[in-house]
């Protein structure tokens, strides 16, 4: 595989679709969201999502991406991955995270719990990874996922109206901080997108600390910034990325977009991991 993603921002794409509804809003029905990601004027991947929000004070939230186009020819992998977790305050707090994909021909599996809030992985294949410099015991303590520490962006947005938060990031391979913040407001015009509209301009940046591959060159310990637009494109509806952009290492920036948006009984839900 010549590309793959390079960094935890640009892993965190397929699960960068999420969304929480405000703790007092009504009882939401579950989403189902798709992205298109686009480099150097062509689509280069797909991600779809389900934002199961039905049960108070708890959140499930699936997603798998897949290269399309050119860049299926080169980067033959999927990744599909799965949270649910509780409401802890305004604290998001994984139960369960689990990841399955498959990359350059090799099944990667991770199963993460998190027995008295500290995780631990139940499956990782393969173990240990021969590709990967392995994560210190002692970083990997206090952690969440990546899918909950982006849904942690979306609840402060719902509570504050802000996207200021930070958050220790452990995906059973790689360990990184995340934060964000509040970089202004745009009005986003259609140009194939599923909404416009005024959205909020949320700055992340993502610093990988530990869990390198043998073959990253110093720039994979760079911090790296991205930008999501956060919106409720359904009236009512729980807020979620209508659309992203952030650095790709082998194509350049990426940028992922809201192409469609309905109820998930409309669909097939995604495979379970």
């Amino acid at each position: 595989m010549m590309w793959r993603p390079a960094s935890p921002l640009v892993a965190a794409l397929g699960g960068l679709l999420l969304a929480l509804a405000p703790p007092r809003a009504a009882r939401a029905e579950p989403l189902r969201a798709v992205y298109a990601v686009q480099a150097a004027g062509m689509q280069v991947m797909r991600v779809e999502a389900l934002f199961d929000l039905g049960t108070p004070g708890r959140y499930r939230i699936e997603s798998r991406f897949r290269f399309t186009g050119l860049a299926g020819w080169f980067a033959s992998g999927q990744q599909a991955s799965a949270v649910e977790g509780v409401w802890s305050g305004d604290a998001a707090r994984p139960l369960r995270y689990s990841g399955d994909g498959l990359w350059r021909g090799t099944p990667r599996q991770v199963v993460l719990e998190y027995p008295a809030g500290q995780p631990v992985a139940r499956l990782l294949v393969p173990s240990p990874d021969p590709d990967r410099e392995p994560v210190p015991a002692g970083l990997q303590q206090n952690t969440i996922d990546s899918l909950s520490a982006l849904a942690q962006l979306t609840r402060n947005l719902a509570t504050t109206g802000r996207c200021e938060g930070q958050a220790a990031v452990f995906d059973g391979r790689r360990r990184a901080d995340f934060s964000a913040r509040t970089e202004g407001r745009d009005r986003l015009a259609p140009w194939g997108q599923a909404w416009h509209g005024e959205a909020v301009r949320c700055g992340f940046q993502a610093r990988q600390l530990a869990g390198f591959r043998l073959d990253d060159g110093p720039e994979a310990r760079e911090p790296q910034q991205g930008i999501a637009w956060m919106a409720a494109p359904v009236p009512g509806g729980p807020i979620l990325p209508v659309r992203v952009e952030m650095p790709g290492r082998w194509l350049g920036r990426l940028t992922g977009y809201l192409v469609e948006i309905k109820p998930a009984w409309s669909e097939a839900s995604l495979p379970k991991n």
